[in-house]
Formats: C-alpha cells, structure tokens, sequence
C-alpha cells in the first residue's frame, strides 16, 4: 500500500483541528472497506512509525498530546491492539488508563 493510501486510511480517524469534540457523537463502527491482511499488517507498521515520530514531536513542545481511544466489548482484543500499536512508542510518554 503506497504512503498515499495509507493517509486516505487514517484521515477518517483524524478529529477536527480546532473544534470542540464530544465523544459520544463520534461513529465507532469500522468497515475496513477492502483492506487484507497483508495491507492491514503495512498499515498498523506505518501507523506505529507515525505515532513514534509525533511523540518525538510533542515531547519536545510539551504542551499538547494524543488520546487514543480503544473501545470493544469485553474479550474483544483490547489488550492486544494496545501492544501492537504502543510497541513503537517510548513509554515513559505513555499514559495508559
């Protein structure tokens, strides 16, 4: 999947920039829409780099963060989705709760 694709992926993940959001209002359903495993797997890779680089970013600021939301019914792989895509990040700048 070309760098592209993969910002046309996770731009329907992105909030806003400078409005107020209520969570309750977002969708939380997920249609991955045609994308395999192997794509998925390039995806989540390029998302972790991503993730890392921004961290770096917000470090050095100190003044704004991520929220990363994971929300599923129990027994649904939280944990596991939270391993995969933290795995790139530096976690003494991870709050997880």
């Amino acid at each position: 999947m070309a760098n592209s694709a993969f910002k046309k992926h996770i731009q329907s993940f992105k909030l806003p920039e400078g409005k107020k959001v209520k969570l309750s209002k977002l969708e939380t359903a997920y249609d991955p829409a045609g994308v395999n495993k192997d794509e998925s797997e390039l995806i989540l890779k390029q998302s972790v780099e991503q993730l890392s680089l921004v961290q770096d970013k917000l470090y050095a600021h100190n003044r704004y963060s991520i929220l990363i939301i994971f929300q599923a019914m129990d027994a649904a792989g939280k944990d596991g989705a939270v391993s995969h895509v933290m795995s790139g990040l530096n976690p003494q700048g991870v709050r997880v709760s």
